[in-house]
């Protein structure tokens, strides 16, 4: 087990009928106006919304609105709600949504201290200052959360790229699980196959630290076996619990700690390809991309990649584990070739050098454009 330092400043809020905690939370906090940032309204629709601004009024505090987060969000209207915080002076970002509106506010928290925000990106100029973020979790997907992250697109280069800071770690975070009854279930199953491409990115490299692999694996078996309960029962509430647990143990600090390093390869190459397709949500790309990497990189930590077979998904070769995933990915729905995606072999080079383009590669072996087409050609 490496040395390490574990810290996670956020404070979780878990539990059904939780939502209406959001206004005392924040006052406690010591914020009086914030920058309620949100997607595209089904929040209006499940009640998470009005649930919100009554509690946010009950405590006198006054809130500024904003709309319109899509998936793989960008940078675009990030700045233009950093002018929008500024103008409004607010002392606080609130994000009532999933991971896009999470790295959004994150995004808009940092911005408003930097003359320019995709300097941050292209670590050009550091974050060390940033509006407190509180978070009213709507979907179960990125741990977007309880950590320090924050991805956004620049459209017009095509750059799918991230930020970190300590700072960027929300206050406070509300993790109410019967609000996601009503997602639509490839949502669920695109959150889903995001935590476990996320939990796997550090678990495959892993060795020796028994401690953190044994939490990984249960955290791992926990989501496969709640997507299986939730597909008989999508308001199945214990499902859901469990669910959304899950996804934000794999993504605090805890899943890797001891290991000595991640393997972000495979996300990266998704980025790449979800900023040429921002269509394509972060857990459906995974989903065909995930199998194809672990069937090329599966030499590179050859004991790793056996104990997840077994330990996961009950299987006795590397071989037979990734076909028993691919096969629970079809059953719940998920797309399995980038064809299904709409994504051409035509595609391939420019998705390659894109996610070449933040830098090296991959961990356990590092890839070059030319891997990233091989690795992608057997799943067109």
């Amino acid at each position: 087990m490496h040395s390490f330092e574990f810290y996670n400043p956020t404070r979780v809020i878990f539990g059904r009928g939780t939502v209406q905690q959001v206004g005392p939370a924040v006052a406690r906090e010591g914020a009086r106006k914030v920058l309620l940032i949100a997607g595209g309204g089904s929040i209006r629709e499940n009640g998470v919304y009005q649930a919100v601004t009554q509690s946010l009024s009950v405590q006198g505090i006054e809130v500024t609105e904003a709309w319109g987060v899509r998936p793989n969000p960008e940078l675009a209207l990030a700045q233009q709600l950093v002018q929008i915080a500024r103008e409004r002076q607010v002392d606080g970002v609130l994000a009532v949504g999933g991971g896009s509106v999470i790295d959004t506010a994150k995004c808009v928290a940092a911005g408003v201290y930097v003359d320019d925000l995709w300097s941050c990106f292209e670590r050009r100029c550091p974050i060390d200052k940033a509006l407190p973020v509180f978070v009213v979790l709507t979907i179960s997907a990125s741990g977007s959360e309880m950590d320090p992250w924050a991805v956004l697109t620049q459209s017009e280069q095509h750059r799918k790229w991230s930020i970190s800071s300590p700072v960027l770690y929300p206050r406070f975070a509300i993790v109410d699980p019967s609000v996601q009854t009503s997602l639509p279930w490839r949502q669920t199953v695109n959150g889903a196959i995001g935590v476990l491409s996320h939990i796997m990115a550090t678990y495959l490299v892993g060795s020796f630290e028994e401690t953190t692999l044994a939490l990984d694996e249960g955290l791992m078996r926990t989501v496969i076996k709640m997507v299986d309960r939730l597909q008989a029962d999508h308001a199945d509430y214990g499902a859901r619990a469990n669910l959304a647990w899950a996804a934000t143990l794999a993504m605090n600090g805890l899943s890797s700690a001891g290991i000595e390093d991640s393997d972000w390869s495979a996300r990266s190459i998704e980025s790449a390809m979800s900023a040429l397709h921002p269509e394509v949500a972060h857990g459906a790309g995974m989903a065909v991309i995930l199998p194809a990497w672990m069937t090329y990189q599966r030499e590179n930590n050859p004991g790793q990649f056996q104990r997840w077979a077994k330990t996961v998904w009950g299987a006795g070769t590397v071989e037979e584990g990734i076909v028993v995933m691919k096969t629970a990915f079809q059953r719940w729905g998920a797309p399995s070739t980038l064809g299904d995606l709409g994504i051409s072999a035509g595609e391939l080079r420019d998705i390659a050098f894109n996610a070449l383009s933040e830098g090296p590669l991959g961990k356990l072996r590092i890839l070059t454009a030319r891997d990233v087409v091989e690795l992608l050609k057997p799943v067109l």
